[in-house]
């Protein structure tokens, strides 16, 4: 089975992953991961500082935002909210299992305040589907 590395803030983008993304690549890679977690919950993921499997395809032309400070205090706050660590390596399923029980849809409005994709508010509807145990959303 595939290992997937994921940033703590990645875990939530996830949840609200409608098929958009910084290039047609990008959202084509985490639509993969996105698929492969919601189909194979029991995939591994280990949890990683610094630049994932998403970022891995973030586009060259557009500014590279992923080793910014602002961007590491998104992952350790989430993280911390999560009771996760760099270097755990824990179950999708697993991972989900901590979101139903400490996290809540308000948490994205105070951890993910300046993203881009906030305005949306599909993270939070993402952790209303967590708590509900309707896992990731099908893509369409």
């Amino acid at each position: 089975m595939e290992l997937i590395q994921l940033r703590g803030h990645h875990l939530f983008c996830l949840l609200g992953f409608r098929g958009m993304g910084y290039s047609e690549a990008y959202a084509m890679n985490m639509k993969h991961i996105h698929q492969q977690l919601r189909e194979q919950p029991h995939t591994i993921v280990r949890v990683i500082s610094g630049a994932d499997d998403l970022c891995a395809k973030f586009p060259c032309d557009q500014p590279y935002h992923c080793d910014a400070v602002r961007v590491f205090e998104q992952d350790q706050a989430l993280l911390h909210v999560l009771q996760l660590h760099i270097g755990d390596e824990l179950t999708w399923q697993d991972i989900e299992k901590r979101m139903r029980t400490f996290a809540t849809p308000d948490l994205i409005e105070r951890v993910c305040f300046d993203c881009q994709w906030r305005k949306y508010g599909v993270c939070e509807e993402g952790i209303v589907r967590i708590q509900h145990g309707e896992g990731l959303r099908e893509l369409s």
